[in-house]
């Protein structure tokens, strides 16, 4: 019987060789990308790599080793293109990705939307970011927001992103894709929910309370232990306001202490949220494809075929470019049955060298990437 340190030192030879047959087979790669930077072919031949896949796995043994010779030449065939997109960029190739480089935002005397009544969190979040002084524009839906801005009617819009406790709005991750409108700036806002309900009323009269789902979510706890009815409305000003219009004290909503201030209600208890630290991430919305100099967060979108491993290969672009993935989200697309669009966020500048390679492999390997935006990070 061998020895293990026997065993050893042959792997570690046959290790040096395949280091070298590697190397040696990028190089002739490089002669492949200059072919087809002077040609125009793309990076990304599908039918290729699977032709080449077969017949490799064909001059394989045995099923075990032709499995492994399978992903042995995926990740291979994955690096080549990763460094042909690298040298396409070194060359000028797909280094624009689109958008304007500029020291700030301009907000003097810009026209924001925000989705629902005055006393929403949407207009506590576009006070707070843009100032008193401005035009402010409430509107019913987030997709009416997203109109205004796309239409000109509006210069941004201030939708919520994401909830500490109860998670991303699902709703405006779709409108991100299907408007051609870009993230230029987040913000987080602390959420405060409180109980209102006409003046006189008292907690033990309560037997029904209305408010967004969201914030259902985020006062579940508070709201389970008193065993009240939950009725769903658009968003916690119009519930507000909805209890205002009312005379039954059995009736309450959860809404800012500001809607209760707004709408002449009591408010009877505050911090229904069972996360003292609950926060909401807002983000500022424009039809303007631009980025702050500063700016050091992209968020995309993309779609994969329903294949094993696409996923995988989608992120090691990131992970490739040495890019740090801070979030991902998926959302089913619609009308195409368990099939799901991902939304990635992730560290970089849209001028980044790393990041342009990563987008130009994800754009060419993935369905309908789309850019979102490229804003600053926030701590």
């Amino acid at each position: 019987m061998r020895s293990l340190q026997d065993s050893r030192n042959e792997i570690d030879k046959i290790d040096e060789e395949m280091i070298k047959l590697f190397e040696r087979r990028m190089e002739v790669c490089k002669d492949v990308a200059d072919y087809k930077l002077k040609t125009g072919k793309p990076v990304l031949d599908r039918k290729r790599e699977l032709e080449k896949l077969e017949a490799l796995k064909g001059k394989a043994s045995d099923d075990f080793y032709a499995h492994g010779v399978e992903e042995l030449f995926e990740q291979i065939m994955s690096m080549s293109r990763k460094m042909q997109y690298k040298l396409l960029t070194e060359e000028g190739v797909n280094n624009d990705i689109g958008f304007d480089i500029v020291d700030s935002l301009d907000c003097e005397g810009a026209r924001v939307v925000y989705q629902g009544l005055p006393g929403a969190y949407g207009q506590q979040a576009a006070t707070e970011y843009f100032g008193e002084k401005e035009e402010y524009i409430n509107v019913t839906t987030f997709r009416e927001a997203m109109r205004y801005v796309r239409d000109g009617k509006a210069d941004y819009a201030v939708l919520p992103m994401e909830n500490s406790s109860a998670g991303i709005v699902t709703d405006v991750y779709d409108l991100l894709v299907e408007f051609s409108n870009y993230i230029v700036d987040t913000f987080d806002i602390k959420i405060e929910h409180c109980l209102c309900g006409l003046p006189g009323t008292k907690i033990e009269d309560i037997t029904e309370v209305y408010s967004h789902p969201q914030a259902f979510m985020q006062s579940n706890k508070f709201i389970e232990e008193h065993g009240w009815n939950k009725v769903s409305l658009a968003n916690t000003a119009i519930s507000a306001r909805y209890i205002s219009e009312q005379t039954d004290k059995r009736r309450a909503c959860i809404a800012s202490e500001n809607a209760a201030k707004i709408y002449g209600l009591d408010v009877l208890y505050k911090g229904t949220n069972f996360n003292s630290t609950n926060t909401t991430k807002f983000i500022i919305v424009s039809r303007e494809k631009i980025t702050r100099r500063n700016a050091g967060l992209i968020c995309i979108s993309f779609e994969m075929p329903h294949a094993s491993g696409t996923l995988y290969q989608m992120l090691s672009h990131i992970i490739y470019n040495d890019l740090n993935m801070t979030r991902i989200e998926s959302r089913p697309v619609p009308e195409k049955k368990w099939e799901y669009r991902f939304y990635v966020e992730f560290e970089g500048k849209s001028n980044q060298a790393g990041v342009i390679n990563a987008l130009s492999g994800i754009n060419a390997e993935s369905l309908n990437m789309k850019i979102l935006g490229n804003y600053v990070i926030v701590f």
